[in-house]
């Protein structure tokens, strides 16, 4: 099953770090956002990523062409033109990846209609946003788009909460912690699984695909929602990168399923 990334745009609420590069390159824990993102579906045995790109999409590519080179030990003929990589140690993931150019100005459905022919015909492929972390079941989420039988299913999830908890004993600050979900309500998740037949949906590069491809997804009945209630955080803003880091560096990342 293909695992569809959509990478390629400019990430202006984070402009202090996507000034120089795409969002899905902003790093967590000394590793882009989109290494966490793979890595998820990679525990669930995914492999096979299609990344939509756009905005500096090159720096992608860049990182993907030299990501062996940067995983592995080398030995290096410079006579023979010639790179051996070699086994340090670390397993290097199993990933086949397409890095595919979607255009720099088109919309998120517009993306999505570009890399119809990376897919299979009828096979139903997965597709998230390169900016979001959960400690999603990606198993689960497969076999209830499976149980259901229409052509699309979106993770709904709590939206995070944008303010600390304060504790207090008295007048004394005893605790400060992150406060992560509200209570009440669902929002779009993204990690979607989907038909390819909702591509028909989408009529152009302009095409939004949160506005009338879900709509119309909806309207029909085709759009079921898999309830996600554990973690899940976007990074929209520097405040919620330096959340992520720190939650990463503290060694205990809920996202972390590998």
């Amino acid at each position: 099953m293909k695992v569809v990334i959509l990478a390629g745009g400019r990430g202006t609420r984070l402009s202090e770090e996507t000034a120089i590069r795409p969002k899905p390159m902003v790093e967590i824990g000394g590793r882009p956002i989109l290494w966490h993102i793979m890595k998820i579906y990679s525990a669930a045995g995914l492999n096979d990523f299609i990344i939509c790109l756009g905005y500096k999409g090159y720096m992608i590519k860049e990182y993907f062409t030299n990501y062996l080179l940067h995983e592995s030990d080398v030995r290096i003929d410079v006579a023979a033109r010639r790179i051996d990589y070699l086994s340090n140690g670390r397993a290097v993931e199993d990933w086949r990846v397409v890095l595919a150019d979607t255009g720099d100005a088109s919309e998120t459905g517009g993306r999505i209609r570009r890399i119809r022919p990376h897919l299979e015909n009828d096979e139903p492929f997965c597709l998230t946003y390169g900016d979001g972390v959960a400690n999603i079941d990606v198993r689960a989420l497969l076999e209830f788009h499976r149980s259901h039988g229409k052509l699309a299913t979106m993770t709904a999830v709590r939206p995070p909460g944008r303010f600390g908890v304060v504790s207090l004993e008295g007048s004394r600050v005893i605790r400060f912690e992150e406060k992560l979900q509200v209570e009440q309500g669902y929002i779009n998740g993204g990690f979607f699984v989907l038909s390819p037949k909702v591509l028909e949906r989408i009529p152009s590069d302009q095409s939004v695909w949160e506005r009338e491809p879900l709509e119309s997804l909806a309207a029909d009945g085709e759009l079921q929602a898999f309830r996600h209630p554990g973690f899940w955080q976007p990074m929209d803003t520097l405040r919620e990168r330096d959340f992520l880091d720190g939650v990463w560096k503290a060694g205990h990342a809920p996202w972390k399923v590998w």
